[in-house]
């Protein structure tokens, strides 16, 4: 959270008496999908509950699903989890948690005092509820909230927005409101992807022979009812793969969806796969990037830099660099700046 100025004073023509009405400002939720509190399993275990009891992210009965995840799930996958995040927990927090403030703390920057910026997790804290809430008594009678996934699907965006509507009917005094769409294919989205991979590149010790964007995982009936996901990143990869044949003429970029949960068919290829049978076919050298993340995370962090590598290698891979999600970089923030501009058009000035 940042603050900005002070919400405006209660009007002028108000009684004396009348309590103080905050009124007047402008607000921006940026919202991300959510961390356990700590690394340990207790912490876990809370943080699961609630991430895998919402139906969007698990689309099965909840009479079939709820006896297997507090059977079994919360039961076995916690103290695992916890020694993933133990791996990449730092003196901030969770890395998502500490990447997310930074962003919201350097947009209020960039957008100054017109704007109240702060930011939320759709599951566990900082919670998004209480954050518009803090929106909301602070004056801001205006709200953007913005749902950091490029790429839209059911169990993200969709899922940001259902905690939204539960906000709506839960107040009886409310902001007028606006939610910022999906990005995949935005020209200033693939740009800064670009400039940023390309930089991380060409500082590398090696040069990669193939650049693999990995995407978090879904299974693979969303496609099949609907859910735009996965055509969301095959084309952020076509975008990033024609900007690379101009910038990086013999680099390979192949597309891979990691993260996969449970006995279901997931969207293929999958990534530990790829990266194995990559190097069992000859690709020693290998950049692997996540473009459907704004911010590094366990997904990142552990499952693509620490296990994807040990992968590559074990398989016969020489050199191997997990590349930074956007963050808090420069063109991330650019990126950042430019689209929740956009949508703010006709609440603040260009």
């Amino acid at each position: 959270m940042t603050a900005a100025a002070a919400p405006h004073s209660c009007p002028a023509h108000l009684p004396a008496d009348h309590p103080p009405v905050a009124t007047g400002r402008i607000g921006v939720l940026l919202v991300n999908l959510g961390t356990p509190d700590g690394p340990d399993v207790q912490s876990v275990r809370r943080y699961l509950k609630e991430f895998l009891s919402d139906k969007r992210v698990v689309e099965i009965p909840t009479l079939l699903w709820q006896p297997i995840l507090r059977g079994i799930i919360l039961r076995t996958r916690p103290k695992k989890s916890a020694h993933a995040y133990a791996q990449v927990w730092g003196p901030e927090g969770s890395p998502l948690a500490a990447i997310t403030a930074g962003q919201a703390r350097a947009l209020q920057a960039r957008l100054g005092d017109s704007v109240i910026v702060r930011h939320a997790m759709r599951y566990q804290n900082p919670a998004m509820g209480a954050e518009l809430d803090a929106l909301l008594a602070a004056g801001c009678e205006r709200i953007l909230v913005a749902p950091l996934y490029p790429q839209y699907s059911g169990a993200t965006t969709a899922s940001a927005l259902d905690a939204l509507a539960d906000w709506i009917k839960a107040r009886r005094r409310l902001p007028a409101l606006r939610t910022l769409p999906p990005y995949h294919d935005d020209a200033a989205a693939i740009g800064a992807l670009h400039a940023d991979l390309a930089g991380q590149i060409g500082a590398l010790s090696f040069v990669p022979d193939v650049l693999l964007l990995s995407y978090h995982g879904m299974p693979e009936r969303t496609l099949h009812l609907g859910d735009p996901y996965h055509c969301h990143c095959r084309k952020t990869s076509r975008l990033l793969a024609a900007a690379f044949a101009q910038s990086h003429p013999g680099l390979r970029v192949e597309t891979s969806f990691q993260s996969r949960f449970g006995r279901a068919k997931w969207l293929e290829p999958a990534t530990d796969t790829t990266l194995v049978e990559l190097a069992r076919g000859g690709t020693r050298k290998v950049a692997i990037a996540a473009p459907g993340f704004s911010a590094d995370c366990l997904e990142t962090l552990e499952e693509l830099a620490l296990r994807g590598k040990d992968d590559f290698i074990a398989a016969g891979g020489t050199d191997f660099a997990a590349l930074s999600c956007l963050n808090t970089s420069g063109a991330g923030m650019d990126l950042l700046e430019a689209i929740v501009r956009r949508e703010l058009a006709g609440w603040i000035e260009p």
